[in-house]
C-alpha cells in the first residue's frame, strides 16, 4: 500500500509539466493568421467606445470619396448633356477667307454654294440632316410705324434639326413652305415678346420685310443658352433659304450645318467635307469645319481632373483619420504593455507582436472604410431609385475608398506596431 499512494502526485505533476510544455511550445510556435484575427476582434471588444470614435473618421473620409466622385460624374454628365444640346453631332462649315475674280476684275468673296452642300451630301455617308444659312440685315415694320433691326437667316427645314432648337409655340416651316416659297418666318424667343409681349402672340401676326409681308407662324429658341456666341441673336428671324435667296440675289451661303448619325464619324466626317469644299474652290480659299467634338473631349478632362482634385482634398480627411488612429494605436500598446510582456516571456516573437497591433490597425481602418463606402453607395443609390434623377456611381470609387482604407492603416499602424515589437520583456513585466 506504502507504494501505491506517491504515484496520484506525480501523475498530476506530469500531467501540469505536460500542460506547462505544450502551451509555452505553442507560444514559441508562429501563431496563425486567424488567431492575430481574433486576438484583433477581442481588442476591439474591450475597447469598444475608443475604437468606434477612431472608426468614425474613416466612415467619414470614405464616404466622401465616394460622393465627391459621384458629383464630379454628375456635373461631367450635365455639362455635356449642356453642350451637346447646343446640336449632337453637328459640323459646321464656315467661309474664313479667299476672293474670286469676276466680271470686269473685281473680287469677290470666294463664298460657298448650295451646289457644295448638295455635293456633300452625295459624296460623304452618316448625314442625317444638312442646312445652308443665308444670313442678311434689315428693318421690319409691323404697321403703326413700328420697325425693329433685325437679322434674318434664311435656313432649310431641316435647321430646327440640326441646331437642335426647341418650339415654344406655332410650327417649323416644313418642306412644303420651302418649296413653294411660302413667305411664312419663325422668330427667337425675346424677339416675340419684344414685339408682341408673348410667344403665343405673335402666332399669325404679319411683319413687313423690305415692302414683303411674312407671316409669323412659330417661336422658338435655342436648346440650350450659348449667351449670343452663336449665329442666333434675340433678334432673329428665320426665313425658308428659297426665300431669303431673292433677297441676296444670289446663291451663296454663309454656312453650311451637317448632322451625323453616329457621334464616332462627325471627326472623319469634317476633314472628308473640308476636302470636297476644297476641291471645288480655289486653292487660296480657306473653309474650315467646327465641331462640338473637341469641345466636348476638353470638357471631360476638366471636369475629370476637378474630381480629381476634389477626390484628393477629400482624401486628406483619410489621413486625419489615419494620425487618429496612430495616436489610438499608441495609447493601446502602452495600455497593454504588461500583456506584450507576458507574451514575450512566453515566447511570441516581435513579428507575431507587430502583425497583431498591425492587424488592429488594418482592421479598424477596413471596418470604417467598409462602412463608409456603404453609406456613399447608399445616397447615391436612393436618390436613383426614389427620384426622376438618374445619379451616375462609379464602381471604382468604391474600390478607391477600400483600397485607400487598407493603406492609411498599414502606414499609420506601423508606428504603433513597431514600438510594441521592440519592447523588452523584462521592463514590460515590471511596468505597473
Amino acid at each position: 500500500m506504502a507504494t501505491t499512494t506517491p504515484s496520484k502526485p506525480e501523475t498530476t505533476t506530469h500531467s501540469k509539466a505536460s500542460s506547462f510544455d505544450r502551451t509555452l511550445a505553442s507560444a514559441r510556435s508562429t501563431m496563425m493568421f486567424s488567431e492575430v484575427i481574433k486576438l484583433a476582434i477581442d481588442s476591439f471588444r474591450a475597447s469598444k467606445v475608443r475604437f468606434l470614435l477612431t472608426m468614425l473618421g474613416m466612415v467619414i473620409g470614405s464616404a466622401s470619396i465616394i460622393l465627391v466622385v459621384t458629383i464630379g460624374l454628375t456635373g461631367k454628365e450635365y455639362a455635356l448633356a449642356l453642350i451637346s444640346g447646343i446640336g449632337p453631332n453637328k459640323i459646321e462649315l464656315q467661309f474664313s477667307g479667299g476672293t474670286v475674280s469676276g466680271p470686269d476684275n473685281v473680287a469677290t468673296p470666294d463664298f460657298m454654294t448650295r451646289e457644295d452642300m448638295n455635293a456633300v451630301i452625295e459624296q460623304v455617308p452618316g448625314i442625317v440632316a444638312s442646312s445652308p444659312m443665308l444670313e442678311f440685315h434689315d428693318r421690319v415694320t409691323m404697321g403703326g410705324g413700328i420697325s425693329k433691326d433685325t437679322m434674318l437667316l434664311g435656313v432649310s427645314p431641316q435647321y430646327k434639326l440640326v441646331r437642335n432648337l426647341t418650339v415654344l409655340s406655332g410650327r417649323f416651316f416644313d418642306e412644303q413652305d420651302a418649296v413653294s416659297h411660302t413667305k411664312v418666318a419663325d422668330i427667337v424667343e425675346p424677339f416675340a415678346i419684344a414685339l408682341f409681349g408673348t410667344p403665343k402672340a405673335a402666332i399669325g401676326r404679319t411683319i413687313t420685310i423690305s415692302g414683303i409681308p411674312f407671316e409669323i407662324i412659330g417661336v422658338f429658341k435655342e436648346t440650350v443658352d450659348t449667351f449670343g456666341q452663336s449665329e442666333i441673336s434675340d433678334q432673329t428671324m428665320l426665313i425658308p433659304y428659297s426665300v431669303a435667296r431673292y433677297f441676296t440675289g444670289t446663291d451663296t451661303v454663309k454656312e453650311i450645318f451637317f448632322t451625323m448619325d453616329d457621334p464616332n464619324s462627325v471627326i472623319p466626317a469634317a476633314k472628308r467635307i473640308l476636302e470636297i469644299i476644297r476641291s471645288r474652290h480655289r486653292p487660296t480659299s480657306v473653309y474650315t469645319a467646327q465641331t462640338l467634338t473637341e469641345l466636348l473631349r476638353i470638357m471631360a478632362k476638366i471636369a475629370n481632373m476637378l474630381t480629381l482634385v476634389l477626390t484628393l482634398g477629400a482624401g486628406i480627411t483619410l489621413i486625419v483619420s489615419g494620425v487618429g488612429i496612430m495616436n489610438s494605436m499608441l495609447a493601446n500598446v502602452s495600455a497593454r504593455i504588461r500583456e506584450i510582456g507576458i507574451r514575450k516571456a512566453l515566447g511570441a516573437t516581435s513579428k507575431e507582436i507587430r502583425l497583431q497591433f498591425l492587424t488592429e490597425a488594418v482592421f479598424i481602418s477596413l471596418s470604417g472604410g467598409i462602412i463608409g463606402t456603404i453609406l456613399g453607395l447608399a445616397i447615391p443609390l436612393s436618390v436613383s431609385l426614389l427620384t426622376p434623377f438618374k445619379i451616375p456611381i462609379s464602381p471604382w470609387s468604391a474600390v478607391v475608398a477600400l483600397a485607400t482604407s487598407v493603406v492609411v492603416g498599414v502606414i499609420f499602424g506601423t508606428i504603433p506596431a513597431n514600438r510594441a515589437a521592440r519592447l523588452d520583456p523584462v521592463e514590460t513585466l515590471k511596468y505597473e
